[in-house]
C-alpha cells in the first residue's frame, strides 16, 4: 500500500507512534543482539525509520531497500549515520548471497503477494539471523485496526497467526525460530504502557509479532 512519505514518517514522531516504534525496535534488538561489527539490511524499509534506528546505534554497514522510489528518496534525505538506501523489491534483492550479517523487515511482508520469495531472498543474503515483524491476528490491535480490511495505515494489510508466521520462516529454510510479541494494549494510554512493561513477550498477546530465524543450524522453535 502506497503512503505519502512525509505523512507516514511523521506518525513515528507522534507520542503513540514514538512509543510503538520504540517497542518494536527494542524487541528487534533484544532478539537479534546485533554486534557492533555486524552489517544490517532492512528490507521494505519504507521511509527508513528502523533503518535510521539501526544506523544510529551501529558503526557497521546499514542498508535499507524498498520498491517505493519516493519513500527511498525521503529516507536518503533524512539519513541518520551514513546508511545507504536502494530501490529494490524484497522478492529480488540486488545483493550477492551472504552479503549481510543480519536482515530485518518490519511489517513489509504484510503487503507482499509472494511471501515465500520475500523471505527466501532475505535468507539468501544473510549470514547469521533474519528478523521479520508481522501483524498478529490474535490481538487487540487486530480488533482495533484490522477488521473489515483494516483502516488507516493498516488498510489492506495481511494479519498472521503465530503458526502461519513460523511456517513462512521454516519453509525458507530458517532454523532456531524464536517468536515474541509486543504491543498488547495498543491505545498508548498510561495504563497500556505500564501493562506493556509487565506482560512477558512470549505470552503471544501483542499486535506486533516478531520472529527471528537463523541461517543454518538446528531446527528448533521457541
Amino acid at each position: 500500500m502506497k503512503h505519502d512519505p512525509e505523512k507516514y514518517d511523521r506518525w513515528y514522531r507522534t507520542p503513540r507512534g514514538a512509543w510503538i516504534g520504540g517497542l518494536e525496535y527494542g524487541l528487534l534488538r533484544r532478539l537479534l543482539k546485533p554486534q557492533p561489527h555486524e552489517s544490517v539490511l532492512d528490507v521494505g524499509c519504507g521511509t527508513g525509520h528502523f533503518t535510521r534506528c539501526f544506523a544510529r546505534d551501529h558503526a557497521a554497514k546499514v542498508v535499507g531497500v524498498d520498491p517505493d522510489a519516493e519513500a527511498v528518496e525521503y529516507a536518503r534525505r533524512h539519513a541518520a549515520n551514513r546508511e545507504s538506501y536502494t530501490v529494490a523489491s524484497g522478492e529480488a534483492l540486488p545483493f550477492p548471497s551472504r552479503s549481510f550479517d543480519l536482515s530485518v523487515s518490519v511489517t513489509a511482508l504484510c503487503f507482499v503477494q509472494n511471501e515465500a520469495a520475500f523471505v527466501r531472498e532475505m535468507a539468501r543474503v544473510t549470514r547469521r539471523c533474519v528478523a521479520i515483524g508481522l501483524l498478529h491476528r490474535h490481538s487487540l490491535l487486530w480488533l482495533r485496526e484490522g477488521r473489515d480490511g483494516g483502516r488507516g495505515g493498516y488498510r489492506g494489510a495481511r494479519w498472521h497467526s503465530r503458526r502461519e508466521a513460523v511456517q513462512i520462516l521454516a519453509t525458507a529454510g530458517l532454523t532456531s525460530i524464536v517468536v515474541r510479541t509486543a504491543l498488547s494494549f495498543p491505545s498508548g494510554h498510561t495504563a497500556s504502557r505500564i501493562a506493556e512493561n509487565i506482560i512477558p513477550s512470549h505470552w503471544m498477546l501483542g499486535g506486533f509479532l516478531l520472529l527471528t530465524g537463523r541461517v543454518g543450524g538446528e531446527d528448533e522453535i521457541e
